[in-house]
């Protein structure tokens, strides 16, 4: 019986301590993979970009330009909402209450931006001087610019994924 008896606490023992270095190294798997050095825009190791392939210049009329036409790409809350816990974790962020970040799309979909790319989308802070709101209208003026033929798809795509916060004023926009 002893045998038996050591067996068991040596087994139940090894399975403590398994089940110790996971919970040590668990949350490891999520450490900070992103930085936040480059705020306000994302880290481009993390988040380059991606773009959608349906949407080219010569489909700019049937896709971007028809009204409404983002929300038929969107994906759902419960989608981007998993990401942003996720991406949080790897921005090693301070503040972790996702209501303070809007899961944003890098190249936005008014541009034809990669819609469930997660080298696309971001976890933008909603705090700060440059923050997610002030993109969004840089994202819906340089969509107006090239449904207007001001600018074309690929510059205005380029002009965001280099810095929103400059992209009017390099285009010629502001």
């Amino acid at each position: 019986m002893r045998p038996t008896r050591r067996l068991t606490a040596t087994t139940t023992s090894l399975a403590l301590a398994v089940a110790g270095i996971v919970l040590t190294t668990g949350p490891a798997a999520h450490a900070q993979s992103c930085s936040q050095a480059y705020l306000p825009l994302p880290d481009p190791s993390c988040q380059p970009g991606a773009y959608n392939p349906d949407v080219t210049q010569s489909t700019i009329g049937s896709t971007i330009c028809v009204s409404g036409w983002t929300a038929t790409v969107r994906p759902s809350t419960s989608y981007t909402n998993a990401l942003k816990v996720k991406q949080i974790a790897e921005y090693g962020y301070d503040d972790t209450s996702t209501s303070d970040y809007e899961e944003d799309h890098y190249v936005p979909l008014e541009l034809g931006g990669a819609p469930k790319s997660e080298k696309n989308l971001w976890p933008e802070p909603r705090y700060g001087d440059e923050t997610a709101g002030g993109k969004d209208s840089v994202e819906n003026k340089l969509k107006k610019a090239v449904c207007n033929g001001t600018v074309s798809l690929a510059d205005a795509r380029e002009a965001i994924a280099s810095d929103w916060t400059t992209a009017l004023s390099d285009l010629g926009l502001s």
